[in-house]
């Protein structure tokens, strides 16, 4: 995202200036959220500059590791409603280095209009966001405290982090839709299943993506033990000269995220053809990742992730096609399919046990731990929380 200047307009509302806001943070959710019907729109917006307010307090670099921790616990805090939010406003944006984006700044300045619309939603989605909030800045912060040149250790420790800074974002979009549709609050189960799958496709092709860019910040999300096995240390590793063992092991995690997306669309087609717009905010987001994995797939050598970005053409012809399909499931699995092409694919059950094996391990604060008692019960007036056996392709 280029350095912009940026300034929110005098006199905006607290609901105009979220949707001022969000386009200058994120743009591909300021092309998905807009999809949304109204109600929910609100609350995903809302969700997600809180979850980029926690980023913008993780990521930068002047903290030490407890100033970061107390203001996480702190940010939590002012989402529950245990803490004003203005006075940390304040002393966050008096931290931040000139690394923080004009555009994050002004979001931390205005933390306390985003909270406001948190505590005026209803009071199911005030609990996802809560939760999500909670575990996010409970979670990433020990990983980002180690993060190194030399990766996580195993791949199962990928998949605690891709749960704590995606997987409870699916895990909240879950109950956040569930609470907007009956229908989709019907399959409330089998959502719950994938959720953290779906969350750790998108988040695994961004770490592909970008791999080279958070390696110049000193971090690295990739598993030792993949590219050890292939003969590759990471601490050493660089995008020139090649390795084709390099690429081998590249295309081994392309193939998990390739399964990670299979059922992120099989999330999608969960929610009923009834809520189109639902359907398009997940089918527009898996549609880039697939397209992505595709771009690095063939293009193994890339050093930048504008090397492997996707095109304008790309991005339009994915709204056009999944505009057309997205009441017609058969039509949107081929669309899948097609767009997926000769991408290696691991077994997409495994991956969602392993994703799932991840969200339950993970440790979590007390605030969040009646949801996971209730989430391993069975439902009320309903089917126990179901095995590792959904219809995901």
């Amino acid at each position: 995202m280029a350095r912009e200047r940026f300034e929110a307009s005098a006199g905006l509302s607290d609901e105009a200036y979220q949707e001022q806001i969000l386009p200058h943070v994120s743009r591909t959710f300021a092309l998905t959220i807009p999809q949304l019907p109204s109600g929910l729109r609100r609350a995903v917006t809302n969700a997600y500059l809180l979850c980029r307010i926690a980023d913008t307090i993780e990521d930068e670099p002047v903290l030490t590791p407890q100033q970061t921790h107390a203001f996480l616990q702190r940010f939590a805090a002012v989402v529950s409603g245990r803490e004003p939010a203005e006075p940390l406003a304040g002393e966050v944006e008096a931290r931040l280095s000139e690394r923080t984006l004009p555009a994050e700044r002004d979001l931390v300045c205005h933390m306390a209009a985003v909270i406001r619309i948190t505590h005026a939603l209803s009071r199911d989605q005030q609990a996802a966001i809560q939760r999500c909030i909670d575990l996010m800045c409970y979670g990433m912060h020990d990983f980002q405290r180690t993060a190194s040149l030399r990766g996580l250790e195993r791949s199962s420790d990928l998949d605690s982090y891709c749960y704590y800074v995606a997987g409870v974002v699916g895990e909240m979009l879950t109950e956040l839709f569930c609470s907007h549709s009956a229908g989709a609050a019907q399959r409330r189960a089998a959502l719950r299943e994938l959720a953290p799958s779906f969350a750790q496709g998108l988040q695994m092709t961004n770490i592909l993506k970008d791999m080279w860019e958070d390696r110049s910040r000193g971090a690295c999300w990739l598993p030792r033990e993949v590219f050890a096995r292939h003969g590759i240390d990471l601490e050493k590793l660089q995008p020139e000269p090649y390795n084709e063992k390099f690429g081998t092991a590249l295309t081994e995690l392309i193939g998990v995220a390739h399964a990670h997306l299979r059922n992120a669309i099989a999330f999608t087609l969960l929610i009923p053809p009834e809520e189109p717009g639902i359907r398009l905010f997940c089918l527009w987001s898996v549609g880039l990742a697939v397209l992505t994995l595709r771009k690095i797939q063939h293009n193994p050598r890339f050093s930048s992730g504008a090397d492997v970005k996707v095109s304008h053409a790309q991005v339009a012809l994915t709204r056009l096609a999944t505009r057309w399909a997205v009441r017609h499931d058969r039509a949107l699995l081929a669309l899948f399919d097609w767009a997926a092409g000769d991408l290696p694919l691991a077994a997409p059950a495994e991956v969602r046990r392993r994703s799932r094996a991840a969200t339950i391990a993970a440790p979590a604060p007390e605030a969040v731990m009646d949801y996971r008692r209730n989430l391993l019960q069975p439902e009320l007036g309903g089917a126990p929380y179901p095995p590792d056996r959904s219809s995901a392709p």
